[in-house]
């Protein structure tokens, strides 16, 4: 049987109100040194804002990052897995989606934690150059 989920995602992940400001998710992603924040803590999981989202899907089009919300330019198709599935399963995903990071639900939708690709990096084989770069603190 192989590894689950659960065993490489990265608990209780940082999420927002869909009302929260473009601002707020940046603050938030530099507070926490994370390229993402969850949509959806005002109920389930109802997007992903990255930091590239925030800057081609607003920035570039000269949205006002203090007046538009994430719930506004969030990716609202999510791929999504549960903490029980395996991590085989989780690799395909990412592989047929093109996805660096999926968000980990309950059975109600509530995100329960984060895998990302640096995690399944340093779980599969810390001695890669992606592990490495995943393992190291974060530039501040």
């Amino acid at each position: 049987m192989g590894e689950k989920v659960r065993d490489v995602m990265t608990p209780d992940p940082i999420a927002l109100p869909s009302t929260a400001t473009l601002v707020d998710a940046a603050r938030t992603m530099r507070d926490n040194s994370i390229g993402d924040v969850l949509v959806g803590s005002d109920g389930p999981l109802r997007g992903v804002v990255t930091d590239r989202d925030i800057v081609t899907r607003a920035i570039a089009d000269g949205m006002d990052p203090t007046t538009t919300s994430v719930g506004d330019i969030c990716s609202p198709e999510v791929v999504t897995v549960t903490p029980d599935q395996e991590v085989a399963e989780v690799l395909e995903l990412m592989r047929s989606h093109a996805i660096r990071r999926v968000p980990v639900v309950d059975e109600t939708g509530h995100p329960v934690g984060m895998v990302t690709i640096g995690d399944l990096a340093v779980e599969l084989d810390s001695r890669s150059a992606l592990a490495e770069i995943s393992a190291a603190p974060p530039n501040v």
